[in-house]
This record gives C-alpha cells, structure tokens and sequence, in this order.
C-alpha cells in the first residue's frame, strides 16, 4: 500500500534534512496538489527540487525545477545526473514507493543525486539532460 501524503511529507523531510542543511535550502513546503499528487519542495539560489510522489501510481521521483528567463526547465534528478556524467548509463536511483521501506530506499537514492548536481544544475545542462519546457506566466 502506498503511503499517504502525510508519511510521505515526513519521510521526505528526513531524506533532505542533511542535504538541505548542507546546501542552503529552504524548505520543506508540503502540498497535496490534488487526489493523485502529493509534492515537497526545497528551493535554492535559482533551482528548486520537488519531490513527487504519485499517491496511487506508488512511484516518487525529485524534479529539477529552474527558470530560464521567461521559460521554466523541469527534468527528473537522475537523467539530470547522467547528463553531467554522474551516473551510469543504466538506472541506478530507485523510484518505487508501494511501501514505506521503497519510498525511504527511493527517497534516500535520489537525494544522494540531488547533493551531486546542485553544484552543476545550470539551463544548458537541464535541456541535455532532456528537460521539459515551457513558458512561465508574466507576473505583473
């Protein structure tokens, strides 16, 4: 069974609290975007990390988020990873997260990505690693 949005929101805090405190990020901000989604998000100078776990797919994964100008990049920690050469060609984070046990393997795998990357995230290496793209809507 899936854990729920809150066992997700505290395990995802325990996962970060190192790395957070290590790279100066703020957060946790927790929120259930709907019945299917539940998102942490810490942010840091020009790049924000989501943690997503889809409460009835049983899967998480840490998004890349960056603004680049008038567009927004997102891109998954670990393609982000194998595109600066950090990992290996085949899948090395874990991403399930049926049970509480899968979501700390899962969580602690991609977050030990997140440590990595932070020094390296920038919009060129976000759009090799395949990153999606889109317009960002004029704050006025």
């Amino acid at each position: 069974m899936v854990p729920g949005a809150e066992g997700f929101f505290h395990e995802t805090r325990a996962a970060f609290a190192g790395a957070a405190r290590r790279l100066a990020l703020e957060g946790p901000v927790d929120e259930t975007a709907d019945r299917h989604l539940a998102v942490v998000t810490y942010t840091g100078a020009d790049v924000r990390y989501k943690a997503v776990l889809g409460l009835w797919a049983g899967d998480v994964e840490i998004h890349v988020c960056r603004d680049a100008g008038a567009t927004e990049c997102k891109v998954g920690v670990e393609k982000l990873a194998r595109a600066a050469g950090i990992a290996g060609s085949r899948r090395e984070a874990s991403f399930g997260a049926r049970s509480l046990r899968q979501l700390r393997k899962s969580l602690t795998s991609q977050v030990r990505y997140v440590e990595l990357v932070h020094p390296l995230v920038t919009v060129e290496l976000m759009r090799a690693a395949g990153a999606r793209e889109w317009s960002r809507p004029l704050v006025r």
